[in-house]
């Protein structure tokens, strides 16, 4: 879908709303069409901000776990290059473009929300790459080598995915900025990292600390020579 199209789909539940292709502060080697802050002048109406909580447009927003785990793919290219990459609960897709211009064989976005995986399409377009989108992660049977997922944990009850996704695949790799302890032992934290949601949020600075999870399989991976 072409970003007039999401615009037009955006303006639907912000009629002030824009649309500009921003370079991410934590990873500036990709670009995403996000939400523009200097569209909306002056505050929501009561109207505006109902609209904004009945239909939230997590893909206009770049999450700072999103842009923490891109720039690691990014700077860790071997653990994804000439394989099968799923990125659950893409959002805007960051991750999924990091791995696709980190060589990865094949990316694979999953998203439920349709315009989710529509601006995927237009952020790969933007950056150059090539990706697939779904819409069933339950559904998608193929063969996955790697894993990632970025502030997905928000809520208790997805911590059981913890499991399934290393039954889903040899390697996964998580970026959180709530959960600061896994309840898996077979994922170690391996750095955190201050990052912001892009545009600021100006959310509490205990959610710009941003955790890199991964499971026992990626110790394993030799390191770039």
């Amino acid at each position: 879908m072409l970003p007039d199209s999401l615009l037009q789909q955006l303006r639907l539940i912000l009629p002030r709303a824009d649309l500009v292709a921003t370079p991410l502060p934590a990873c500036p080697a990709i670009s995403l069409y996000l939400f523009d802050p200097a569209a909306m002048a002056g505050p929501l109406s009561h109207d505006e901000a109902q609209a904004v909580v009945a239909e939230p447009a997590y893909w206009s927003f770049c999450w700072a776990s999103g842009q923490v785990l891109a720039a690691y793919v990014l700077n860790q290219p071997h653990r994804v290059r000439g394989r099968t990459v799923l990125d659950f609960g893409s959002g805007s897709g960051v991750v999924a473009i990091a791995a696709a211009m980190a060589g990865a064989s094949r990316v694979i976005a999953c998203d439920l929300d349709p315009l989710a995986r529509n601006a995927v399409l237009a952020n790969a377009q933007l950056n150059g790459v090539t990706l697939e989108v779904c819409d069933d992660y339950h559904g998608f049977v193929d063969p996955v080598d790697v894993l990632v997922a970025a502030d997905v944990l928000y809520d208790a009850e997805n911590l059981p995915l913890l499991g399934h996704f290393r039954q889903r695949a040899p390697v996964v790799m998580l970026a959180d900025s709530r959960v600061r302890v896994l309840p898996d032992l077979q994922y170690k934290q391996a750095f955190r990292q201050e990052a912001r949601t892009c545009p600021d949020l100006n959310e509490l600075e205990e959610f710009n600390q941003v955790s890199v999870y991964l499971s026992d399989a990626c110790f394993d991976t030799p390191p770039e020579t």
